[in-house]
């Protein structure tokens, strides 16, 4: 496959022409916002950088004629509540008919999940889960306000896809919004914003970027859409692991970086075909001493293992992707079940050694037992369980403690053998 051409088909696929992308596209935010409003709410986030790319998108609207009647930062790493509370607040009070999100996953999310409750009402405890927000829009008859979501990093796709991930600061315990309703409807992605994130960024993002593939992908096995699912993946898992040691041996490799930026959409297509389930889940309370995709990179590899016995025929795929990249040791296919399971998640662990990326919750400051025990607490919080169903081998409530217990426990010391398989 070639994993780039791949890319690009399916996200004309994905996004049709509402989809602007590739390098130097900031000039054309303002054409997008006049068609849809004439008064913005800006958020935006602030990095090192930064003040070039706001300004352009500035002068963009204003030259099209649409007024920023707001201007507000963005939200803080994990989409924090009070931050969605303050941006929430201005949107409120500037009464726009169009919002313009510029930052990462955190800020765009924060935004989706604001106007959630500009328009709607409520408190944010009202949506999450899964579907929440459409039912009241459908009871209510109001309508969301359009958002042009301008992605500023290779990593989450929160411009693309139906999720708002907000966390509770106070308890340590991100939750989720997921649903149809707050998709923006024009993601935008100026691939040469991302050319200044730092390596940790860098390798965060793109990792954050095979979690989705990986994880939907293992969750999809049986399902109607299997292959779709699997050119997603495929596409997106390659490019990343062909890519992210070239941007991190050269970050002056701009054709690399614009191959992560393809990757990661991959994943913002792959979540909004099928589900995340067990790394995502683990991550969500991991949020204090851990970024998001680094979290669900460390995960990764040891939830394949408890899967392998049902997702054989992923594993096979996502080991030919890792074995081309010369990470994976042995002879792919003649291997089975568990055996299958350990060999690619051992190509996993390769790739981020090759990285200088962690392989085990024991090498991360500030990792407890504590962490597990709230791990193993949230994954039985009612408003997570479309992360248990997404699994592949679905765990009932009373599963948790002995079979994510198990993978936690690996997790932490690096020992993929006390993984008990379902």
């Amino acid at each position: 496959m070639d994993y780039r051409k791949t890319a690009e088909g399916l996200l004309k696929e994905f996004k049709g022409d509402n989809y602007l992308y590739g390098r130097d596209v900031l000039g054309d935010v303002g054409k997008v916002a006049a068609a849809v409003g004439k008064t913005a709410v800006f958020v935006c986030d602030k990095f090192p950088g930064s003040d070039e790319h706001i300004e352009k998108i500035r002068k963009s609207l204003t030259d099209a004629g649409v007024t920023i009647a707001k201007e507000e930062a963005g939200a803080g790493p994990n989409a924090p509540r009070e931050d969605l509370s303050r941006i929430t607040r201005a949107i409120v009070d500037a009464n726009p008919d169009v919002l313009v999100s510029f930052g990462g996953g955190s800020t765009i999310d924060a935004v989706k999940s604001a106007e959630v409750l500009r328009t709607l009402g409520g408190d944010i405890e009202d949506y999450f889960g899964t579907g929440q927000v459409t039912a009241v829009v459908e009871k209510s008859g109001k309508k969301l306000t359009p958002h042009i979501a301008i992605q500023t990093a290779a990593s989450s796709g929160a411009h693309l896809t139906k999720y708002s991930n907000i966390t509770d600061l106070k308890t340590g315990q991100k939750k989720l919004v997921v649903d149809e309703a707050i998709v923006p409807q024009f993601p935008v992605f100026d691939f040469s914003v991302t050319y200044g994130a730092p390596k940790s960024l860098i390798m965060d993002g793109a990792l954050d970027g095979i979690a989705h593939c990986l994880e939907v992908l293992y969750g999809a096995v049986g399902n109607p859409n299997y292959d779709k699912v699997e050119k997603i993946a495929e596409a997106g898992i390659g490019l990343v692991v062909e890519n992210l040691p070239r941007v991190i041996d050269n970050p002056d490799d701009l054709d690399a970086r614009d191959a992560l930026c393809l990757a990661t959409d991959m994943g913002g297509y792959a979540i909004m075909v099928g589900g995340t389930n067990g790394a995502h889940l683990t991550s969500f309370s991991l949020i204090d001493i851990l970024s998001h995709g680094r979290a669900c990179a460390m995960m990764n590899p040891y939830y394949t293992v408890f899967f392998a016995p049902a997702i054989e025929k992923s594993l096979k795929l996502v080991g030919g992707i890792y074995e081309k990249a010369g990470l994976l040791k042995g002879d792919l296919f003649s291997l089975t079940g568990r055996d299958l399971g350990v060999a690619v998640a051992e190509a996993m662990l390769e790739l981020s050694r090759k990285i200088g990326f962690p392989v085990k919750l024991s090498e991360v400051e500030g990792f407890t037992q504590a962490h597990i025990d709230r791990c193993l607490t949230a994954a039985k919080n009612p408003q997570l369980k479309m992360k248990l169903e997404n699994m592949p081998t679905p765990m009932t409530a009373d599963q948790i403690d002995v079979y994510m217990g198990s993978v936690l426990e690996a997790a932490k010391t690096g020992d993929f053998s006390v993984i008990k398989n379902l």
